[in-house]
């Protein structure tokens, strides 16, 4: 495996449930950390939802290993966010045989 470039710096959020008063949970983000990153295209589609059309980018991020339980080891439901730009990470699988690369499958949503 080719050593990737990690050009990008992301910050690693992960959700978090907060009592709303009103006797149910409201959806919060805090962050974990920043890591650097390469960030790679893979396939887009536009669907419809909620009376409008979104646009959905699947993105290949890869990312420096962390040992299993790390904070620095991203998970399912988890996100990356780039500026205003959120990546919500799918799946995490290693990369390559040596161990040193996690390679996460996460979507990007913009409202078209």
């Amino acid at each position: 495996m080719k050593a990737p470039r990690l050009n990008r710096q992301l910050v690693l959020e992960a959700p978090m449930s907060q009592p709303d008063g009103a006797g149910g949970f409201s959806r919060d983000w805090v962050a974990l950390g920043t890591l650097w990153a390469e960030l790679t295209a893979r396939t887009g589609r536009e669907r419809s939802a909620g009376g409008g059309t979104v646009s959905e980018v699947g993105y290949r991020i890869t990312v420096r290993a962390a040992p299993v339980g790390s904070l620095a080891r991203p998970l399912p439901d988890q996100r990356f966010r780039l500026g205003a730009r959120l990546f919500t990470i799918r799946a995490v699988a290693d990369a390559g045989a040596a161990g040193r690369y996690l390679t996460c499958f996460a979507d990007e949503e913009v409202a078209a």
